[in-house]
C-alpha cells in the first residue's frame, strides 16, 4: 500500500466517518469526551468496522456515502472547514453559495476517500499524548497509523463547540494539512472564475468521479 493512497485512508479515518451504531447514541457518547479520547475512540470504531463489515471492503461507493452522510458530519465542524479552504472571499460569497461550497466539498471530500476502504487489514492508530490546558477551546491531537509499512502521520484539528463537544475543522496527513492544500487550489479557480467558477468546478469533479 503506497503513501500516498494511506494518505487519503487516514483522512477518511482522522473524520471519524465510521460509526456504526444509531446517530442519537453516538452523539451521547461523544458529549463530554476530551479530545483526544473521541479521536481515538472514532478511529477505533472506524477500522473495526472496515475489517469486519463486506460492504465497506468491497468499496461499495452507494453505501460508504450513506454511512459518511449519516455520521460523519456531527464529528465535523464542516462550516469552519469550508470557510477556511475557500479563504477571505468566502466573506464575500452569498448564503446559497456558500450553501453550494459546503455541498459541493463535502462530495468532493467523501467520494475522495471511499475507494479506500478495501484496502485497510490490521492498521492499528497510536494517540500521541496530547499537549493543552484544560481551558483551550482549540487543539491538536496528533497520532499515527501503523501496523505496515512506515507509520502513516496524522493529526486533527479540534474546536470545542458552545456546547461542549469537539469537532474536527483540518487533517494533516504525512505533514501536509488538508485545507491548507485546499485554500491554494480553491484560490486558482476563485481568481480565474469567482466563487462561481470554483462551486462549477467542485460540481463538475463531483460529477466525473460518480460516473466511474
Amino acid at each position: 500500500m503506497n503513501r500516498r493512497f494511506i494518505g487519503r485512508l487516514a483522512g477518511l479515518l482522522c473524520t471519524g466517518a465510521w460509526l456504526f451504531s444509531a446517530a442519537a447514541p453516538q452523539l451521547a457518547q461523544a458529549a463530554g469526551e476530551a479530545p483526544d479520547q473521541l479521536v481515538q475512540r472514532l478511529s477505533s470504531e472506524t477500522l473495526d468496522r472496515i475489517k469486519t463489515d463486506p460492504t465497506i471492503k468491497a468499496g461499495d461507493t452507494v453505501s460508504v456515502m450513506r454511512l459518511v452522510d449519516q455520521k460523519i458530519m456531527p464529528h465535523v465542524n464542516f462550516t469552519r472547514m469550508t470557510s477556511s479552504a475557500v479563504g477571505p472571499t468566502w466573506r464575500q460569497a452569498s448564503a446559497a453559495q456558500k450553501k453550494a461550497l459546503e455541498d459541493e466539498f463535502k462530495k468532493l471530500l467523501v467520494r475522495t476517500y471511499a475507494g479506500a476502504l478495501a484496502q485497510v487489514s490490521d492498521q492499528k492508530v497510536d494517540i500521541k499524548p496530547m499537549r493543552a490546558r484544560a481551558d483551550d477551546t482549540d487543539v491538536l491531537v496528533r497520532s499515527e497509523i501503523v501496523g505496515r509499512g512506515d507509520p502513516i502521520q496524522l493529526d486533527y484539528r479540534l474546536v470545542k463547540g458552545s456546547d461542549g463537544d469537539w469537532k474536527i475543522y483540518n487533517i494533516n496527513v504525512l505533514g501536509i494539512w488538508m485545507v491548507d492544500t485546499y485554500r491554494s487550489q480553491f484560490a486558482q479557480e476563485i481568481n480565474s472564475g469567482g466563487l462561481d467558477g470554483l462551486i462549477a468546478t467542485l460540481s463538475a469533479r463531483n460529477k466525473q468521479l460518480a460516473g466511474r
